[in-house]
């Protein structure tokens, strides 16, 4: 090959790990086992002892380090502490060399794998795997290293169906793997099952109560981060933190198993389950510190609370999202456009007045809605206070039908029909003996009174079954009538009586209030009663 004049070839000498020669290569060796089970807790200790000696018995290296992660995933890199800071000390040029027992090893994830390789070929330094018998210094091309580490990431995506479907099948037996580290109002009992806290159930137990009260996700963490309500498992309250617990089907002694499942084994992702995979319903699985009655009314607000829509610039008339301040704002509605009320302050002459108004009739005038009135809040409220103390005053409707209970003519007729088959039992049984009587005196032929004998215990034996009913329906009644008489009692000896408007109660106690005209308003209770109320002007 010829040069041009005065030009000196000087033959290519690569500066690698295998040609350096003056030195030891400074040999780091990297061990990986993926679960902490005693079987390959022994492998991680033959690793790390096979290692040392390995590279300690080579004249021409020096051990640069061990590093070894222990009960970790190859499919991802961020967790593996000790993979992370070899490849840190092989960009700081303190590692001339790394040697590992196979591509799987090294990582279960093809792209990671062939990243790394090249990150570590450009500085120089090669990887070798002993299994493969590849060293990725000397060879031509990745294809190799592609192959094996998409054999070892197919290998690593088996594992993971394999686990799911053992996971799942658990599931479906019922079987419920509890998490005590979060969980409020729980720990960990002798038995190894769920046992209750009373202190943080009783923080539990406030916060249904609160909410079933009305009161906003906000307001409930405040009032415990002002009482101080704290453990070691919640140390600060936030609306979602409230929100969790309320949703928590645990609380009611359920379990609801796989709301969660992994997307991807290589990237291990966690996805809300919304029907792609089946969910399993372990019902009364440990004590419950919540009611199943309450617990449903929990999740009845929180659904009624998440339909609300939260109010536009362009659609004002638009219900907005919930709010816990006023028990009106989600009770009152326009009689004639069923548009919700809204509160609104009018400042006449220098006096504040509150007022409540259709949300329409506020934003569109007349155009949707003529006629709905404005109604002054504070004869708003009296109407209802006086509702509300009449619908609990004047349970008449319920006396009757107790009185009725405890005075039942049922009963009586029982009575008698009990009375006058005792009766004919003894006249049968009377009758008997007389006829047995006759047979020993030898005054009657015995075959002639067969057929006497067999009417009498056909009689009997109806009248028997008749006497075993009707004492049994005697003794439910008197049951009956018990409780009757003890809720009688109840109510004659309560006076309730509301003397000033309350949110909380009058949200527990009404379903709807709707406006009719200016001075009269429609009151319907929870169970369906309505009432017409006059409004004083």
């Amino acid at each position: 090959m010829t040069t041009a004049p005065n030009v000196t070839v000087i033959p290519a000498r690569p500066q690698t790990a295998e040609n350096r020669q003056y030195h030891q290569l400074r040999v780091a060796a990297y061990c990986r086992v993926s679960t902490e089970q005693e079987e390959q807790q022994n492998s991680y200790q033959v690793q790390i002892a096979y290692y040392s000696d390995l590279i300690n018995k080579n004249r021409e290296w020096t051990l640069a380090g061990i590093f070894a992660d222990e009960g970790i995933s190859g499919t991802q890199t961020n967790k593996r502490t000790e993979f992370n800071r070899m490849i840190r000390m092989c960009k700081r040029k303190k590692i001339d060399l790394v040697i590992t027992k196979s591509i799987s090893r090294f990582a279960r994830n093809t792209v990671d794998c062939l990243e790394y390789v090249r990150q570590l070929k450009d500085l120089g330094i090669g990887v070798i795997f002993e299994k493969e018998n590849i060293n990725t210094l000397t060879m031509t091309s990745e294809f190799m290293i592609a192959l094996y580490g998409s054999f070892a990431q197919a290998e690593s995506e088996s594992i993971s169906k394999n686990v799911s479907w053992g996971v799942e099948k658990a599931f479906r037996e019922g079987r419920v793997r509890y998490q005590y580290k979060y969980w409020l109002g729980y720990r960990k009992g002798a038995d190894g099952k769920p046992e209750i806290v009373p202190e943080e159930a009783e923080i539990v137990r406030l916060i249904f109560t609160l909410f079933l009260d009305g009161h906003s996700l906000q307001t409930i963490a405040e009032v415990l981060e002002n009482r101080r309500f704290t453990s070691g498992k919640i140390t600060k309250w936030h609306r979602e933190a409230i929100k969790r617990i309320l949703e928590n089907e645990k609380y009611s002694g359920d379990c609801l198993l796989q709301k969660t499942y992994t997307a991807d084994c290589i990237t291990h992702k966690q996805v809300k389950n919304n029907g792609e995979r089946a969910m399993f319903l372990v019902t009364n699985c440990h004590d419950a510190i919540i009611d199943r009655d309450t617990f449903n009314l929990a999740q009845q607000e929180l659904a009624r609370r998440k339909s609300k829509r939260k109010i536009s610039d362009r659609t004002t008339t638009e219900q907005g999202k919930y709010s816990s301040k006023f028990a009106l704002s989600e009770l009152m509605i326009c009689g004639e456009c069923g548009t919700p009320y809204r509160r609104c302050t009018w400042n006449v002459h220098g006096r504040k007045r509150i007022v409540w108004r259709c949300i329409s009739r506020l934003d569109h005038g007349s155009r949707y809605c003529q006629n709905s009135p404005t109604i002054h809040e504070e004869s708003l409220h009296r109407a209802i206070v006086g509702a509300v103390n009449e619908y609990f005053d004047c349970n008449e409707e319920l006396r009757r039908l107790l009185k009725n209970t405890v005075e039942s003519s049922l009963l009586a007729s029982d009575q008698k029909e009990i009375q006058a088959i005792e009766k004919r039992l003894a006249e049968i049984d009377n009758a008997r003996n007389s006829y047995i009587s006759l047979i020993v005196s030898g005054g009657v032929d015995e075959d002639a009174l067969d057929a006497e004998f067999a009417k009498l215990y056909a009689e009997e034996q109806g009248l028997n079954e008749r006497l075993t009913a009707l004492k049994a329906r005697n003794q439910a009644d008197l049951e009956v009538q018990k409780q009757a008489e003890t809720a009688l009692e109840e109510i004659e000896q309560t006076q309730f009586v509301l003397t000033e408007f309350d949110d909380i109660l009058i949200r527990k106690v009404l379903e709807c209030v709707k406006v009719l005209t200016k001075t009269e308003v429609l009151i319907v209770f929870k169970g369906g009663k309505e009432v017409r109320v006059q409004i004083e002007k």
